[in-house]
């Protein structure tokens, strides 16, 4: 029997993908404000759209403005005086110039500042599995439109679904940020792991990669819906919680990096709480269904990988 987990929201019933949408229209409405327009899409991280339906114009047709994008930024170096005023009258001590020697101090040459080491910065996000399989046709879903929420139309029961296949592609595709991809395949897992049953634990191997490359790319929303989809998968079976204990040295790091990323508030209030989008507390809440789930060794295979980390089941 799984555990029961006190104290967490993990087991209410959300709709994280229509979640996702309203998100992007609150923070496109206080942009706004800006004078500034906010999509989700539109980062330099973020893998770019083709130009049209039937793929991109060419190369030769692109205006040059547009096809050289990438800015080249150059440090400005300071330019003395005495370079820019033509000396006329040298020797007559007017400041200009003249004198056969100063006693003022070399000016040092200007040396670039060190590298940053970017652990935090975010990283390419690559075209999706799911999105070239949609584009296509393949994937046996689609959108309904009916009602005040979308949702989705299975033209194949899940339970007819061969989950060594579609499975995976479902979980690379949770770092699409445009809609109908990100849509389509945050509640395409959801649905496929409230009925997978026993067909869940022997694709957990194949399920590492995707998991992995969503959560490098460092975004935080992308890792928001990666952790939530975690606990949903340690709670969708038997024995998946002990299947990811050999992986968690794929998995954890990342989490290392982002644990204690957690807002300092002093007595006010975070309205976020109620919308689960600290990622430092989402985190948490992933460690602690590890460990329950995870069996006896996954406590120690944790704290190895976390050294911070403090169980919730010895303490």
């Amino acid at each position: 029997m799984l555990p029961k987990i006190q104290g967490q929201a993990v087991g209410r019933k959300e709709n994280l993908a229509s979640q996702q949408i309203v998100e992007d229209h609150l923070k496109n409405i206080l942009k706004k404000q800006e004078n500034q327009n906010y999509k989700a899409w539109k980062t330099p991280y973020a893998p770019k759209n083709p130009h049209s339906p039937f793929g991109d114009f060419p190369k030769e047709y692109i205006p040059k403005e547009k096809a050289n994008q990438q800015k080249v930024f150059e440090p400005v170096h300071e330019t003395s005086q005495n370079a820019l005023i033509t000396n006329k009258y040298q020797g007559t001590h007017q400041g200009t110039g003249g004198r056969t020697s100063s006693q003022l101090q070399k000016k040092e040459e200007y040396k670039p500042a060190p590298p940053k080491a970017g652990a935090y910065d975010q990283r390419t996000i690559t075209v999706s599995d799911f999105r070239r399989y949609y584009d296509r046709g393949d994937l046996p879903i689609k959108v309904d439109h009916q009602g005040s929420v979308n949702r989705i139309i299975w033209k194949i029961s899940p339970e007819q679904l061969d989950y060594h296949h579609y499975l995976p592609i479902f979980f690379d595709g949770l770092r699409e940020k445009m809609d109908p991809y990100r849509f389509l395949a945050i509640l395409g897992t959801y649905g496929l792991l409230e009925s997978g049953g026993n067909k869940i634990l022997p694709v957990i191997p194949q399920l590492i990669i995707p998991i992995k490359t969503n959560l490098n790319t460092r975004d935080i929303s992308i890792m928001e819906v990666q952790l939530k989809v975690l606990q949903k998968l340690v709670l969708s079976g038997e024995m998946v919680g002990e299947a990811l204990v050999p992986y968690y040295r794929q998995l954890l790091p990342i989490m290392n990096l982002y644990k204690n990323n957690n807002s300092n508030l002093g007595d006010k209030i975070e309205y976020n709480q109620r919308k689960r989008v600290n990622i430092g507390d989402l985190i948490q809440e992933t460690l602690e269904l590890f460990e329950q789930t995870g069996g006896e060794d996954a406590y120690i295979n944790i704290k190895y990988m976390i050294p911070t980390y403090e169980s919730c089941i010895l303490n």
